[in-house]
């Protein structure tokens, strides 16, 4: 499959969030270490009118870590009509990439990379390894999957997104009790997790419909996938290892990068 089909990034949109970037570096007076593509584009099931979810990682000059009141540690912009950039100071990115954060995770494992500084960016992916835990990111998931299914898949018509806002975090629950490691973000890989082919056959139909008709598109309740997410939901939970490690490790990363970058 053609990634470029999978996850569509023209040159032109890749310009303007770096230009964006660029400006947030300027009025925050900060360093972008890492910024991604996250959400459908990421995933690889965007559709025609699907928006620009990018996200990064910034770490902030030292007299900022030297507050007596907690200063603010994310950096929003608006969204307008197709760009959302969002991103977080790296002391809090540590302390979710402590706690083995799934959303964290997915960012650095994004195939749509903005920009990034390579010795920060490999340090984080390091110690995500060192840090992930697999009951927290099934916990994360198959929490997401149950609202998600509860919320937007319950009429007789559901719109064709919501489907894959199901299926996905279930696929990453299979993906991990199949001790596999650490879910990927891609869709497609997560599809390694099934075997069984008129699922499979369904699933890429409706990724078709999904590429090529805009996000509010709506099509027939699907039985097939009804009766696998219900299945998926009703599993028992395995037994999963528990990781615990040196928040040192996390300390000294912080305090490094902070003396290359800031």
């Amino acid at each position: 499959m053609d990634r470029t089909e999978v996850h569509p990034l023209s040159s032109a949109m890749r310009e303007r969030v770096l230009q964006a970037l660029q400006r947030i570096e300027r009025e925050h007076n900060v360093t972008v270490l890492y910024a991604c593509e996250s959400g459908s584009r990421a995933w690889g099931f965007a559709s025609t009118d699907s928006d620009y979810d990018v996200r990064f990682v910034y770490v902030e000059k030292p007299d900022w870590f030297v507050q007596v009141d907690t200063p603010r540690d994310v950096i929003e912009r608006p969204l307008d009509d197709e760009l959302d950039v969002s991103g977080w100071e790296l002391r809090k990115t540590l302390g979710l990439l402590r706690k083995s954060n799934p959303t964290l995770l997915e960012w650095l494992d994004s195939p749509l990379v903005y920009r990034q500084e390579a010795a920060a960016t490999a340090g984080l992916r390091a110690l995500a390894e060192t840090f992930y835990s697999p009951p927290a990111a099934r916990n994360h998931y198959l929490s997401m999957a149950r609202k998600n299914f509860r919320g937007y898949l319950q009429g007789d018509t559901v719109r064709f997104k919501k489907y894959f806002y199901v299926l996905r975090p279930l696929l990453a629950v299979r993906w991990i009790d199949q001790d596999r490691g650490r879910p990927p973000m891609t869709f497609e890989a997560l599809l390694g997790t099934l075997d069984d082919p008129l699922l499979l056959a369904e699933i890429d139909e409706l990724l078709a419909l999904k590429r090529n008709a805009d996000e509010a598109s709506y099509g027939p309740r699907r039985p097939r996938l009804h009766a696998f997410i219900n299945a998926e939901l009703q599993r028992e939970v395995p037994a999963l290892p528990r990781t615990r490690q040196d928040s040192g490790l996390l300390d000294m990363y912080l305090r490094d990068t902070v003396a290359r970058y800031a």
